[in-house]
Parts: C-alpha cells; structure tokens; sequence
C-alpha cells in the first residue's frame, strides 16, 4: 500500500457532494425505464464532481455485467492528477439500476475511498457471496458454517433468540435454497428486490431492524460496503461467486479461488476510508431526492473511518449548481 499523503476526516464533506450530483443527475429518469442514459447522467455528475476535489484516485472497480448502467472503467484516474491523497476508489452511479428505472425502492449514489493499495481489486468477478453483521459479531462466525449454524451463533453473541433475528436477503431465485434455510432456522427473512448496499449497511449498524445480510450481490457493491462497515466496526465476509458463464471463465482463467472466504480486513487493508450513499429513490436507509424549480433535496449518509462517525445529512442543492449534469432534457 503507498503512503497516502495527509488524510483529512473532513475530506468527507467534499466527497458527498459527489454522490449528491450523481443522485441528482439520476432523477430525470426515475420510472422513466432507461437505464443507460440515467446511469450515464449519473456517471457524468460524478465525474464532474471528484474532478474539484484534491484527490489522485484510480479506479478500482468499473467494469460492469451486462445490462448494468454504465461506470467508470478499471485503471481510470478521477479527480485531480498529483494530489496529495492518492487513492484507490469505487463507485456506483446509480446502485439498483433497473428498479430506479421502473422507480421502485432502495436506488442509491455510492462512493468509497481507500488509500492507494487498501481496496481489493476482485479482477473480473461481478458478484460475490456475503455474510454482514454488526460489531459484537467480529471474530465469533465462520461463514463457510452451515446457514443454522451461523444463526444460532449470531443469535447468542446479540443475546437474542433466533426467531427474533431478521435477515436482510436480495429478491432473487438463486436465493431460493437460501431463505428456505433461513426459515427453517426459525429466523424472519426480509426480501428486498434492490439495496445490497443499503441492506449491508443496516445489517452493521446496531438497532437498525436488520440482524444480518446473507446471499449473493454485486462485487462492486461488496467492496463499497466493506469500506463503510470497517469503519464502523461490523462484520463482513465475502467469498466471490460468478453467477455468468463467462465470469466464471474469466475468474477461473485469473486463477481466483471462488472456495476462499474473505475477511473485512482483507477486503479493506486501512482504516483511513470514506464512504458517501446518497438517495436516489426513498428506501431502507435513505429518504430518495425531491426538487422543486429552486432546489434539489437530497440525504446522504457519511462515514469517515478515522474517527468511525457516520452522519445523514439532509442538503438542498440548487439546481443551477448542477444544472450542466443533472438537469439535461428527457426526450
């Protein structure tokens, strides 16, 4: 990992405002039913955004599976070449594609940043396998234990009963096996169609109403959330798991182990991480944006790993100040 350059907690501030354009930009096409040019607005905005802020950052994550808005490529640079923080970064314009397009819930703007080196690079992998839970988890859950067993576990370090755990699982049919088990267990399932990251968030975060997030989701969006929940303590796990035959290629002939779990720390190698999610539509975690003629109203959610505080703010952006990105005529 290269040294950084000095780390401002309040760099924080300044990176909102990316996810803030980027949320903005994305309203124009909420229940609109495009995706490509609502994820490209987004793109665009953000891309503006970090270009004002003093940070060397590269790409981390960018390439995108079919059907999936556009984003920044892998190896790009964003902000401003030879800043003092140089950084890894990982983005997602517009996180919940297709139900921000049919304008359903949980679509979000999401940012994170590590130190030059700290930010795994998963190669060609989309998707990977997750296992989230709050700080009094740590140490105490092996994910490669039987759905049950990690239950049972969960269960006794939160001092509850397993009947009272609720588990935040995304809406798909590959999930199937897995919330029969879930149910079995005797644990509440709570099924989302979108809001990986906002799921894991919650599953971190003590009180939230969500014990744990189980199943498979976006890498991007894994990667995202392990920098946030590092910040704030919790547990996370994350073993990748193509779900293409062509990613499954891909990660084979990169001689990935898809068998391998990997811890938190692994994922994220310092502490020294921001992490920004601003709303797009109203969801678990965050009220979605509204405008008026004046002034876009947006809620972000901050973390800031040095100091592990983590904010919701609420904003109101003029619109002229994103009137070039985020304010383009909807034919």
């Amino acid at each position: 990992m290269e040294t950084p350059g000095p780390v401002n907690p309040e760099l924080v501030y300044s990176l909102r405002r990316v996810t803030e354009g980027a949320a903005c930009a994305a309203f124009n096409w909420i229940g609109r039913g495009d995706a490509d040019d609502g994820g490209r607005a987004a793109l665009d905005a953000m891309r503006n955004e970090i270009s004002k802020i003093d940070l060397d950052a590269v790409v981390v994550i960018g390439e995108t599976s079919a059907g999936e808005a556009p984003q920044p490529q892998r190896g790009e640079h964003l902000g401003r070449p030879g800043a003092a923080f140089k950084a890894d970064i990982a983005v997602d314009p517009v996180e919940g594609t297709s139900y921000l397009v049919r304008g359903l819930t949980n679509a979000l703007a999401v940012l994170a940043v590590a130190p030059r080196g700290a930010m795994m690079n998963p190669g060609p992998a989309f998707y990977m396998e997750k296992f989230v839970a709050s700080a009094p988890a740590r140490g105490q859950i092996d994910p490669s234990w039987p759905t049950a067993t990690k239950l049972e576990a969960l269960a006794k370090v939160l001092n509850k009963d397993v009947s009272d755990l609720n588990v935040f699982v995304l809406e798909k049919p590959g999930h199937r096996d897995l919330v029969s088990q879930i149910l079995a267990a005797g644990a509440r399932v709570a099924m989302y169609p979108a809001g990986d990251v906002a799921g894991a968030l919650m599953a971190a975060v003590p009180g939230s109403g969500i014990d744990a997030l189980m199943g498979t989701g976006g890498t991007p969006e894994g990667v995202m959330s392990a920098c946030a929940i590092r910040a704030i303590g919790g547990e996370f796990f994350a073993r990748l798991d193509p779900q293409l035959q062509t990613e499954a290629k891909a990660v084979k002939d990169a001689g990935i182990d898809t068998s391998r779990w990997f811890g938190r720390d692994e994922l994220i190698t310092s502490d020294d991480v921001f992490f920004c999610a601003t709303g797009i539509t109203t969801g678990l975690m965050l009220e979605g944006v509204d405008r008026t003629k004046s002034h876009y109203k947006v809620q972000t959610m901050m973390i800031t790993g040095a100091t592990g505080e983590r904010q919701i703010m609420t904003s109101y952006v003029p619109t002229e100040r994103l009137a070039s990105v985020a304010a383009r005529d909807v034919a």
